[in-house]
């Protein structure tokens, strides 16, 4: 450990090697998905009260699914089922249990929240806060995100927390996986004005440049440098906001419920500007809480991990949730991408307590603001859902934490199976219409066979279906008719029944376009294309046009091809798939649409009409932060304060073996020595190169020189 260089900025710390606090080592080694793990002395236990909940979900998915299919049989059985009407009975039968399946949670939540509870743990919202005894860290990972924002937001938080009058027993950590070299320096320049305007306040920068295994990575090497002096610590993403009454809450329900391993809040959505983004916001603030509330309600201890916004023991985290690399080639094998599904379900298959707190609040994060851009994350989640495959069989797993894997992996195979539904349908049709029938098989019979479905019990069916889907939603806004201070929070009554009824029209026409979306991301994944790491944009969801026909050309094709199939059918069929198909057809000018800013005057969310102090604040300091960026070196060069603390942040120089060599770093070295100047040696650099400059004291300074 090096001893700490002073400078005019003595009281912000910011290394990668000797500017953190003292280390305290924490082993932490991959768990062994085929071995059961050694379990906690005292594992949580399931009440009988608690397999009575999961019983109803589950007896009511199976009654529900047993009708629909049954209903659906007596659609397609007139005159025989034939193999491709077999095959829509599976397909429908399926995807009806996955509604069935959904519906029955948040029917679940909706009785939950009329008795005002929903917290799996005993939290209070309200009254006093509890004094707490432990130190906690938060960490914020971080990769390629917009660092004035990032700050923005920790130092909102920051000031939350001490607010609260017990900011001593938090530690604060910037752990930096950045790749881009301008935004690498922008980081450490926001921060030093971090730790100026905070004061200090065990303020925390590190700047890892092995990024391997992405944010699972980076928690980990935090965990075996610095895990050991810490209780707990509180995930947190680049878009996540918390106060500190909520974040002092959930410490003290760590703290008095010895079993519990994590703690999940319900994040909520804000700072929504486009119409895709309020879209997400309106209907997550309106349903979010009574489907989170149910899931609560009937997963108690064996809850799930969303990646950020909880808080987790650190010593069961490190004994149990250590990554394995999955074995055979990417996008299916390598480090796990969905690593928070499986790190909860290790910890629970220990038996530790998984806990959700969906009614804490005090829980913030922002969304995407186009559907490119949602399609894009969700490629991402698709893959590491997907992933989950490879991690089904582990030895011990809790059935609950089986189901969380199949959930997952079924909110993107369901896409595929819902397009090879109406696709199968099409085909039906089609060959009713123009192919000649027989009417009487081979072999003796007294009655011909003819094909023909009941149009009546169909729309029946149908019908049925699409209410499991749309009741959820007007639960949700029944919910609010109950409570008036919430209801005036949402511009009342009228109002948000305006936005119920805006969203599930708008929301209807988007779902085909997500459709293709994941069906495509399925194939891609499935033939072995990996989706990467991408920065996610968080401002403005403005698309080019070029952008707009390249990437909505596809489902754009599919509404065409559907559309002439239907027709050519009959009209009647066409106006039957015209919801699917309409979505599909104007995919272009919807993704053009929904991805410009709208007036808050609909989609009104509590958030808006009285925000949070935390909000507030870290919107203010967002828009004072504001500035233009510039180019690593140039900030190094004309900064030396920078310069020193980003010199004496970098580790030792690394004594190289006899033919081992750093590409970028040699074809930098050339580069530089080659150059007349500093804006010459600048201009030839890749960003590959001025990444290795930027960790190479040596050869920075050398550069700086000229």
């Amino acid at each position: 450990m090096g001893a700490i260089v002073t400078s005019s900025r003595p009281d912000v710390a910011i290394a990668t090697a000797g500017f953190l606090p003292q280390e305290s080592p924490l082993a932490m080694s991959a768990a062994d998905l085929g071995r059961p793990p050694r379990a906690v002395s005292r594992p949580v236990s399931v009440g009988a009260g608690m397999l009575m909940r999961r019983a109803f979900v589950l007896v009511l998915t199976v009654a529900l699914t047993g009708a629909g299919a049954y209903e659906m049989y007596m659609v397609v059985q007139v005159g025989g089922v034939t193999i491709m009407e077999g095959m829509v009975l599976a397909l429908f039968v399926a995807l009806l249990a996955w509604i069935a399946f959904s519906f029955a949670s948040a029917l679940a939540g909706f009785f939950v929240l009329l008795r005002r509870s929903g917290n799996s743990l005993p939290i209070r919202d309200d009254g006093p806060l509890p004094r707490i005894a432990s130190r906690t860290a938060v960490l914020l990972p971080t990769y390629n995100e917009d660092p004035h924002q990032l700050m923005a937001r920790l130092r909102a938080i920051h000031e939350s927390v001490a607010a609260t009058g017990q900011g001593e027993r938090f530690d604060w950590f910037v752990l930096s996986d950045t790749r881009d070299p301008d935004i690498w320096i922008a980081e450490e320049q926001a921060f030093l004005a971090l730790g100026d305007a905070c004061g200090g306040g065990r303020l925390y920068y590190r700047h890892r440049a092995d990024n391997s295994a992405r944010k699972s990575g980076n928690v980990s090497e935090w965990i075996t440098r610095f895990g050991g002096a810490y209780q707990f610590m509180i995930v947190l993403d680049a878009d996540s906001l918390m106060s500190g009454d909520t974040i002092v809450r959930m410490v003290h329900a760590m703290e008095t419920n010895p079993q519990a391993a994590l703690l999940q809040t319900l994040p909520i959505i804000v700072n929504a500007r486009s119409l895709f983004s309020r879209l997400q916001q309106f209907a997550g603030r309106l349903y979010g809480p009574m489907v989170a509330a149910g899931v609560a309600w009937w997963h108690g201890s064996e809850g799930n991990y969303w990646g950020h916004n909880a808080i987790i023991r650190i010593h069961a985290f490190a004994e149990q949730a250590g990554l394995p690399e999955l074995s055979g080639r990417k996008p299916f094998g390598g480090h796990i991408l969905s690593h928070d599904f499986v790190e909860a379900a290790l910890m629970r298959r220990a038996g530790w307590g998984i806990y959700m707190a969906p009614m804490l609040g005090g829980s913030y994060e922002e969304v995407p603001p186009s559907l490119l851009d949602f399609a894009a994350r969700d490629r991402r989640w698709c893959q590491g859902n997907l992933q989950h495959l490879a991690v089904l069989t582990t030895r011990r797993l809790h059935w609950i934490s089986r189901l969380h894997f199949m959930t997952g992996i079924g909110s993107y195979i369901t896409a595929p199976l819902w397009l090879s539904f109406l696709l199968l349908g099409i085909l039906i049709s089609l060959q009713a219409r123009f192919i000649r029938p027989e009417y009487f098989p081979k072999g003796f019979s007294l009655f011909p066979n003819w094909p023909a479905q009941d149009p009546v019990l169909a729309a029946w069916v149908f019908g049925l279906t699409m209410a499991l889907l749309i009741v959820p939603k007007l639960l949700g806004f029944v919910l609010l008719l109950t409570r008036r201070d919430v209801r005036r929070q949402f511009g009342g009554g009228f109002r948000a029944l305006a936005g119920v009824i805006a969203e599930l029209l708008i929301s209807a026409m988007i779902a085909p376009v997500m459709m293709v979306f994941q069906s495509i991301a399925v194939v891609e994944i499935l033939l072995g294309r990996d989706a990467g790491w991408q920065t996610q944009r968080r401002d403005d969801g403005e698309v080019e046009r070029r952008e707009l026909y390249r990437k909505y050309g596809v489902p754009t094709a599919c509404g065409v091809a559907m559309a002439a199939s239907a027709y050519a059918v009959s009209l009647p069929l066409l106006l039957w798939m015209s919801p699917v198909i309409v979505g599909l057809l104007f995919a272009i000018p919807i993704g053009a649409w929904t991805a410009k800013p709208v007036l808050r005057a609909l989609f009104m969310t509590p958030e808006e009409v009285g925000p949070p102090s935390v909000l507030v604040r870290a919107n203010e300091l967002a828009l004072s932060s504001a500035h233009a960026s510039a180019p690593a070196l140039a900030m190094l060069r004309q900064d030396p304060d920078l310069l020193h603390r980003h010199l004496a942040s970098l580790p030792p120089t690394r004594r190289r073996g006899p033919g081992e060599i750093d590409p970028d770093l040699a074809m930098a070295r050339a580069r530089i020595e080659a150059s007349g100047s500093f804006d010459e040696a600048v201009e030839h650099l890749t960003p590959r190169e001025m990444l290795a400059v930027l960790g190479d004291s040596v050869l920075l300074e050398g550069v700086l020189a000229k």
